[in-house]
């Protein structure tokens, strides 16, 4: 009998310990394990350090899509500090190219977008190789199109040395004219870009390719919770 019970304590403090141990595993532990997105560009080691675990630790200098200003759809001037700490998903296009939509980018784009209209955490930036065309009462139009709300979904264009070196330096994608026939027709990648807070790369993403953007749409959830835990850890 005294064993019984002896047992039935056992039983009784196993069953009350274990979810408080789970939850120290997963808040302690489970934090360091996580995995998350790679960063994409150029990178270099710096001559500053940080702690792991009491462990000096280099710190990693890693390439940086740098500012600019351009105008969207309404008029307005847009740079990095517009979408704050807020993550970006990116893509080039332009109206002539694109129309009604049906451009492979701007549909992935859109998609997205009726996705995460909701989620004030994410915006959506089309940049056009177009400026020509493309000016605001353009662009405008085209907006209106694609339900594309400035301010979460900012159509961009401008000066074309600047947007040259944003795309081809700071998102290292390709945008150029050919001779078509008897027309010049533009040619650009198409590729969606997810950058994080910092404007730092965390993925390419094939717009053509249904697995692209079903690995896309998890990345984001990915990307979000990292934010969040940064945030969180004070970094």
């Amino acid at each position: 009998m005294k064993d019984t019970s002896i047992k039935k304590v056992l039983i009784l403090v196993t069953i009350l310990a274990v979810p408080g141990f789970l939850y120290y595993l997963l808040q302690e532990k489970g934090k360091n394990r996580y995995r998350p997105l790679p960063i994409f560009g150029h990178k270099e080691v710096a001559s500053t350090f940080h702690s792991v675990r009491g462990k000096q630790i280099p710190d990693t200098i890693y390439h940086i899509v740098s500012d600019f200003k351009l105008i969207n759809q309404n008029g307005d001037s847009v740079s990095w500090s517009k979408y704050g700490s807020n993550i970006v998903i990116l893509n080039l296009f332009y109206t002539k190219g694109d129309a009604n939509g049906g451009g492979a980018t701007t549909k992935a784009m859109k998609g997205f977008n009726e996705t995460y209209q909701h989620n004030k955490a994410v915006n959506f930036v089309g940049i056009s190789i177009d400026p020509k065309t493309d000016k605001p009462v353009v662009l405008a139009e085209y907006a209106k199109v694609l339900s594309a709300k400035a301010g979460k979904w900012d159509l961009l264009t401008g000066d074309s040395v600047q947007l040259s070196l944003l795309i081809r330096n700071g998102l290292s994608l390709d945008a150029h004219q050919e001779k078509i026939g008897t027309e010049n027709k533009f040619i650009h990648s198409n590729m969606l870009v997810l950058l994080d807070s910092r404007r730092r790369i965390r993925g390419y993403y094939e717009a053509t390719s249904k697995e692209a953007l079903l690995k896309l749409d998890d990345e984001i959830k990915v990307l979000l919770a990292e934010e969040l835990r940064n945030s969180r850890d004070g970094r």
